[in-house]
């Protein structure tokens, strides 16, 4: 299983502050929605053993678990559609017990922290980020878990949390990258063993 859990620091809690016409209005939610679509999706196809989990403002988790995912299409404005679904069953998710949004997307009442706390124990904990070790000198891990940020970098409470409870600091490239292109090499890097077989 890979993971990936994307910050999303202006990401509403807020059902009616997403306007399907305006995705990108709504906290910049069209960028994760582009992280959901480049984890879970490939060309004419699904990766089934990869879930996306997207913070939105520190409150809630919107989780895509792509094995079990039905009816979701790759577009921003369908992506966002079932994040507003998920935000408007934000009162059936009691403590950290998830509610149930549509087959293979759940939400839970966690932030990044308790978020970080229940998929440290799932795999390893990798902090995507530009002061990292270079991805192609690193061994391709069991189970990761890859932590980014969304368009503002981690806040200084983050990246405190998150020296705490990392097992590594990685980065893809030479140069910044939006966060679902990262995604995008991460998942390349995965695939090909640490780019040794294509």
């Amino acid at each position: 299983m890979r993971q990936f859990v994307v910050v999303g620091h202006d990401a509403p809690t807020d059902p009616d502050e997403i306007s399907l016409s305006d995705v990108p209005g709504a906290g910049r939610l069209d960028l994760l929605c582009r992280c959901v679509s480049t984890g879970v999706f490939l060309s004419h196809g699904i990766r089934e053993d990869a879930r996306v989990h997207l913070v939105c403002a520190d409150e809630l988790t919107v989780t895509f678990d792509a094995a079990t995912l039905r009816h979701l299409h790759p577009d921003e404005r369908n992506v966002a559609a079932r994040v507003r679904d998920a935000l408007a069953a934000r009162e059936d998710a009691i403590g950290h017990m998830p509610a149930d949004v549509s087959p293979g997307v759940e939400l839970r009442r966690m932030g990044f922290s308790a978020t970080l706390d229940r998929l440290a124990a799932e795999g390893t904990l990798v902090q995507l980020h530009e002061e990292g070790a270079p991805l192609v000198d690193a061994e391709p891990p069991e189970d990761p878990v890859f932590v980014l940020s969304d368009h503002h970098d981690f806040t200084e409470t983050e990246s405190s949390l998150l020296a705490e409870t990392r097992d590594r600091r990685l980065r893809v490239g030479p140069e910044r990258l939006h966060a679902d292109h990262t995604v995008s090499v991460v998942h390349n890097w995965l695939d090909t063993g640490g780019y040794t077989s294509y």
